[in-house]
C-alpha cells in the first residue's frame, strides 16, 4: 500500500498567499508532486494517448493524441529500461503518470508503478492524473505503491458533486482508507466562475488534500475547437486563454476555506518546470566538451558525413592524427552520421576540414530537438538554395 506522508504538527497557514514565478500562486501547502515539478525533479510518464472523455480543450500532441503509445519525458518507450534510463538521466525524485487516461490501461499503469518503486526505491514519489472516478482501479494502484492521484473533473460536472457528480465525490471520500493522498486538478474555464466556486466548496467539505487550478491554454491540436467556442489567446503572451488566469488568480487570492489551492500558469509549466528538468538532464548527460546554456539547452560542434565516399571513422582519424585530438575530446554519433566536438574548437578548425561543420543548439532530451544551427564553413559547403515553387 502507498505510504502517506504524516501531517506536520505545526499549524498549516491558509491565510498567506504565496507567489511563484510566471504569475503562479498558492495557499496552504503544495502537493508533494508539485514541489518536485517545481524543482524539475519529476519525470513525466505518458502511458497512453487513449482517453474516452475527449475533452475539447485536450492539448495532447498529434503524435500522442488517441494513440496507444508510451513516452518517458520525450523518449518513446519500447522497454522497461527506457523508463528507468530516462528517470536516471534527470535524477528524478518522482514520476507523474499521465495520458490520455492512465486508468484506460490499468494493467500497464500498475506495472509501471511497481517497476519504479522496485528499482528507484519506496521514496520515489508517484502521482497520477485521471478523468475516471473508478475506485477499484485506484485501489489497485494504491496497493501497487501510488502515492497521490489527481482527479480531472469535467467542467460540465462542476458544482456540489451530487447527482451526476456523485461518482467523483464517492471516490474522493473513500480514498483515504486506501492509504493514498487525493486531489483535484482542473483547467480554469473562464465562464465557469460560479460553478468553480461551488466545486471548491464541495471539495472543502470532502476535505481533499489539495486542488490544482491550471491555466486553460491553446495547443496545435485544440485551437480549432477553442476558436469555435469563442476563446481567444491572452495578449500577455504564451498559450493561455483570455480570462482563465484572471479567474484563477482571483479564486486563489480570495478563497477563505481551509483547502490548499494552487494556480499553475501555462508559462510556469514551460518557463520553470520544463526548463529546470532540462537543466537537470543536461547536467547529467552532456559531454565535457559540450556547452550547457542557462536555459538547459546544449551547444555542440558537429561534423557531418554526407558523401558516400567518406566515413565517420575517417573524421575521427583526421581529428586524432591531423589535429592531435584525444578520443575523449569527441563523440561519434552513428545514428545521425556525425561527430560531436567542442563548439569553440570547431569554429577554429572548420575551414580546414573537408566536411560540413556546424554549431548546433539542441534540447538535451531523448529526441534531441534542434533549436538553432549555424554553418561554420559555408564557403566550402554552401546550404542548398530554395527552388521557386511557382504561383
Amino acid at each position: 500500500m502507498a505510504s502517506v506522508s504524516r501531517p506536520s504538527l505545526a499549524p498549516v497557514d491558509f491565510s498567506s498567499l504565496r507567489t511563484l514565478p510566471m504569475a503562479s500562486s498558492f495557499r496552504g501547502p503544495l502537493a508533494a508532486g508539485c514541489e518536485q515539478c517545481l524543482e524539475g525533479k519529476k519525470m513525466v510518464l505518458f502511458v497512453t494517448g487513449r482517453c474516452r472523455f475527449r475533452c475539447f480543450y485536450c492539448p495532447v500532441s498529434e503524435r500522442r493524441n488517441q494513440l496507444d503509445v508510451t513516452y518517458a519525458n520525450e523518449r518513446l518507450v519500447q522497454s522497461d529500461e527506457d523508463v528507468l534510463e530516462e528517470a536516471r538521466a534527470i535524477g528524478a525524485a518522482g514520476t507523474g503518470i499521465t495520458g490520455g487516461d492512465p486508468l484506460g490501461v490499468i494493467d500497464r499503469t500498475v506495472h509501471y508503478v511497481e517497476l519504479l518503486k522496485r528499482n528507484l526505491g519506496p521514496d520515489h514519489h508517484i502521482h497520477l492524473y485521471t478523468h475516471e472516478p473508478n475506485a477499484e482501479k485506484l485501489r489497485r494502484l494504491a496497493s501497487a505503491g501510488l502515492d497521490e492521484f489527481r482527479l480531472h473533473i469535467p467542467s460540465y460536472l462542476w458544482g456540489d458533486l451530487h447527482g451526476a457528480g456523485m461518482a467523483y465525490r464517492k471516490v474522493l471520500e473513500e480514498a483515504p482508507t486506501w492509504g493514498i493522498r487525493r486531489g483535484v486538478e482542473v483547467p480554469v474555464v473562464p465562464e465557469k466562475r460560479k460553478e468553480l466556486h461551488a466545486l471548491l466548496a464541495a471539495l472543502g467539505e470532502i476535505g481533499v488534500d489539495f486542488v490544482n487550478l491550471n491555466e486553460l491554454e491553446f495547443s496545435p491540436t485544440n485551437e480549432t475547437k477553442m476558436w469555435e467556442r469563442g476563446y481567444r489567446q491572452s495578449p500577455k503572451g504564451g498559450w493561455g486563454v483570455v480570462g482563465s488566469r484572471t479567474l484563477a488568480q482571483d479564486v486563489v487570492r480570495t478563497f477563505s476555506g481551509k483547502l490548499p489551492v494552487h494556480f499553475c500558469s501555462s508559462g510556469f509549466k514551460d518557463g520553470v518546470q520544463l526548463r529546470r528538468r532540462l537543466q537537470r538532464r543536461a547536467e547529467r548527460t552532456a559531454r565535457p566538451f559540450h556547452r550547457v546554456t542557462p536555459d538547459g539547452t546544449v551547444v555542440k560542434g558537429i561534423i557531418e558525413v554526407r558523401s558516400p565516399d567518406q566515413t565517420l571513422e575517417e573524421v575521427g582519424r583526421r581529428l586524432r592524427k591531423w589535429k592531435g585530438m584525444a578520443p575523449d575530446r569527441y563523440f561519434v554519433d552513428e545514428a545521425r552520421r556525425r561527430v560531436e566536438v567542442d563548439p569553440a574548437l570547431l569554429r577554429r578548425l572548420a575551414r580546414t576540414l573537408p566536411f560540413p561543420c556546424f554549431e548546433v543548439e539542441e534540447y538535451p532530451t531523448a529526441d534531441a530537438l534542434e533549436v538553432e544551427r549555424t554553418p561554420l564553413n559555408p564557403a566550402a559547403f554552401p546550404l542548398p538554395s530554395r527552388r521557386p515553387t511557382g504561383g
